[in-house]
């Protein structure tokens, strides 16, 4: 039996605006294991990098997570996540912010805790849960399509 959670997450994801994105290309949901949702954002050189995204709650709640390897079903080695040129995409896709677990970004559940500051100086990236899953899928692959991204360190095997 599903929960309301994951109810709405699946009411979210039959949306036109996730559908959209998925037609465009630019993310997919790739499986889920309720809590977690993986999805894949394509970045401008063409890399889908898998987020692992932690819904419970959803949508009251906004998700957590960050790159994942599917192969090794762990957080994706820190020399394989996209690297900024500038502050932008460095600045969100932080190895050293909860140990890889979540972007540092005010969408993301872990990050806005402890960052009241980030209601006022960025209101339009704190989370909404009427626009849901899409905020954030969106947030990510802005920064991935952006002047500011640069690919990993080194390519997956």
């Amino acid at each position: 039996m599903i929960g309301p959670d994951q109810r709405a997450f699946e009411a979210d994801a039959a949306k036109a605006a996730f559908r959209l994105g998925q037609a465009e290309g630019r993310w997919r949901l790739i499986s889920m294991a309720w809590p977690f949702a993986f999805f894949g954002v394509v970045a401008k050189d063409g890399r889908e990098y898998v987020l692992r995204l932690n819904c419970a709650g959803y949508p009251q709640v906004a998700p957590t997570g960050g790159p994942w390897d599917m192969k090794s079903d762990k957080v994706l080695a820190f020399d394989l996540w996209p690297r900024g040129q500038g502050e932008r995409v460095s600045a969100v896709f932080r190895t050293d912010w909860k140990n890889g677990a979540a972007l540092y970004m005010p969408c993301d559940r872990e990050s806005l805790a402890g960052h009241d500051n980030w209601r006022r100086e960025m209101p339009s990236k704190i989370w909404r849960p009427a626009e849901g899953i899409v905020q954030y899928l969106e947030l990510v692959h802005e920064l991935l399509q952006s002047r500011d991204y640069a690919p990993p360190l080194r390519s997956a095997a």
